[in-house]
């Protein structure tokens, strides 16, 4: 039985992979269809699809790569937040710059 609960703890099962899949589907067809139809302006789309981008990455870790915050498992989740605090920094700062600098340029 100890053999049973660690196969299906460390693959998951069935019905968190055929979730997994309708919510990626999902997740993919929303943008796609903003994006054809043109039914929101620029700046709607755009959050559109970031929000549906940060949805689809969750959707993915969580039920495919079966991330969580168990113990045994809490270095993985640590690095994770580690790695995604590093890249809103570098991203952020980055575009935070670029904004500045193309303000404070500007000619005209």
């Amino acid at each position: 039985m100890s053999g049973q609960t660690h196969v299906e703890h460390s693959h998951g099962s069935v019905r968190s992979y055929v979730i997994g899949l309708i919510l990626s589907i999902v997740l993919t067809i929303i943008p796609f269809g903003v994006v054809m139809t043109g039914a929101l302006d620029t700046l709607a789309t755009v959050i559109t699809i970031v929000v549906a981008a940060v949805a689809q990455l969750l959707v993915q870790l969580v039920l495919f790569m079966h991330m969580n915050t168990k113990a045994d498992e809490g270095w993985n989740f640590m690095s994770f937040v580690f790695t995604v605090t590093i890249l809103v920094l570098v991203i952020g700062g980055s575009l935070w710059i670029m904004h500045h600098l193309h303000l404070n340029m500007m000619i005209g």
